[in-house]
């Protein structure tokens, strides 16, 4: 099953997304906000779904652009018509209402779908988690706790934004759970109380093997249906703790162990991006006892150092420190390292939760498709709140459906014999040529411009300001492809061998 999206995020780049939108509040037919919604989350065809049989913005005055927050600024009525004339007609089927088809578990526990709030701020208190429980999602790894005090410093975010100010980087320092230990248990024995069927992943951190140990026997006590180790948080401020046990297998395996003494129940290692391979502190974790591997949490970084104070970004009285990385941008770091995972034999059996940049739908199957089993969300929610959760088990289902699998299991670890660990599986005597769609082209020489100062001089623009290439020049990189702004060149998908390029 093929999907092709018919309109995109920048058809609609300057909607806020608001909360109690003026749109829908000045519409009596239709919801516009959860329409445009699940069309920035690369879910149109949801969107199309939500509408009434009979297009209402017919002969309509618009009245939900007049009541935009930024005035007739988002296409609301256009965007609408493209729906009922370009996405409904594709509908081939009614998906399903039930949402069975997402159930699958972690270690055993049943799980509604695969969609949990990872450990952070987005779980940190019983009020976020029960509100995250009515929207839909299956399960919170709760903020780690830990018998130490936290004290965070303020401001403690950062980012890297797009041209309508969307993150698409976040760094942070922030570290653990303020709360204490037993007003944290407190709200475990009351979410399990209230949500029995939620999953409740409590996530700890000690400081020795008693800690850890003791740590995880109260959580099972008071409710937790699993426990994850937090062995990679990066932004703390002892020795010892954090990423400086998951940069060293034995302690991994020393911890995992001491944890494992204070429960039956499953047990997950939340690992460090910040090693080179993250398969030796996944290999000592399962021989100290670990069900699963959680993966990844934030990278080491430093972002947006101003030139004149030379302090980097978030700035804390006149200094800055290395930080926790997160959000979109690191998506193919952390298909990477669940890559790893799933392609380790050793590893065989054990739950990957997989995370790192999750922000629609279509994230969700490149991690499941790589060996994931459950993936959990925190700077998404930060960035658009938990409403998210609509389109990612909308947009789930449906790709599950109308691909023909019968649950998520089917397709777990499905990609991962496609995938070499380095390039030398790839084929290199065949070239496949763009192909350039002239109804769609504009005429910008985007295409001209960098394939000649970063490609190999293989367009040229003919007088009609449209791109003529040389396919004796070209070499198939698709660089071209990358940069158009109108999607107006594309792969032919045919194969040329090498020898027969010049004939």
């Amino acid at each position: 099953m093929k999907f092709e999206r018919r309109i995109l995020r920048r058809d609609m780049i300057q909607c806020a997304l608001c909360a109690d939108a003026p749109c829908s509040k000045a519409c009596s037919k239709l919801e516009p906000d959860r329409c445009l919604r699940s069309i920035w989350f690369d879910n149109e065809s949801e969107a199309a779904r939500l509408l009434p049989k009979t297009n209402p913005c017919i002969s309509c005055s618009a009245p939900c652009e007049s009541a935009c927050v930024r005035p007739h600024e988002v296409p609301i009525q256009t965007l609408v018509n493209r729906l009922y004339e370009e996405v409904k007609p594709t509908l081939v089927e009614p998906i399903p209402e039930s949402d069975d088809i997402l159930r699958c578990d972690l270690c055993g526990i049943p799980l509604e779908n695969p969609f949990l709030l990872s450990s952070s701020v987005v779980g940190n208190n019983y009020d976020m988690c029960a509100r995250a429980f009515e929207a839909g999602w299956a399960g919170v790894a709760y903020k780690t706790i830990c018998n130490f005090e936290i004290h965070e410093a303020s401001p403690r975010y950062a980012a890297i934004t797009g041209d309508n100010g969307t993150m698409i980087g976040f760094k942070n320092v922030e570290q653990l759970s303020v709360h204490s230990v037993k007003e944290n248990l407190e709200v475990f024995r009351k979410l399990k109380e209230h949500y029995p069927t939620k999953l409740v992943l409590a996530s700890i951190m000690g400081q020795n093997e008693t800690e850890w140990e003791e740590l995880t026997r109260l959580c099972d006590e008071y409710g937790a249906d699993a426990i994850e180790l937090n062995f990679s948080c990066p932004n703390m401020m002892e020795e010892g703790l954090g990423s400086d046990i998951g940069a060293i297998p034995e302690l991994v395996e020393q911890y995992t162990r001491a944890a494992r003494r204070g429960t039956s129940k499953p047990i997950l290692a939340k690992l460090t991006p910040n090693v080179e391979y993250i398969s030796e502190a996944a290999t000592a974790a399962k021989r100290g006892g670990a069900d699963g591997i959680a993966a990844i949490n934030t990278i080491k970084s430093v972002m947006n150092i101003n030139p004149y104070t030379y302090l980097s970004a978030p700035a804390v009285h006149g200094m800055s420190a290395v930080g926790g990385y997160s959000g979109n941008a690191v998506k193919p770091i952390a298909l990477r390292f669940i890559t790893e995972l799933g392609q380790n034999e050793e590893l065989k059996g054990m739950h990957i939760s997989g995370m790192g940049g999750i922000e629609s739908w279509k994230d969700a199957p490149e991690f499941i498709l790589t060996g994931s089993a459950s993936v959990q969300v925190t700077t998404a929610v930060m960035q658009y709140g938990q409403r998210i959760i609509d389109d990612l088990k909308s947009g789930l289902k449906e790709y599950l459906y109308l691909s023909g699998y019968k649950s998520i299991k089917d397709v777990v670890g499905a990609a991962l014999e496609t995938i070499g660990e380095n390039t030398d599986v790839l084929e290199r005597d065949t070239v496949i040529y763009p192909k350039f769609l002239g109804d769609r082209c504009i005429g910008c020489g985007r295409c001209m411009i960098s394939c000649s100062d970063g490609g190999h001089q293989a367009i040229r623009m003919n007088e009609n300001r449209r791109p003529v290439m040389n396919p004796s020049r070209c070499v198939g990189c698709h660089l071209c492809v990358l940069v158009c702004p109108n999607n107006a060149i594309r792969s032919s998908g045919k194969r040329v061998a090498l020898q027969s390029q010049n004939s």
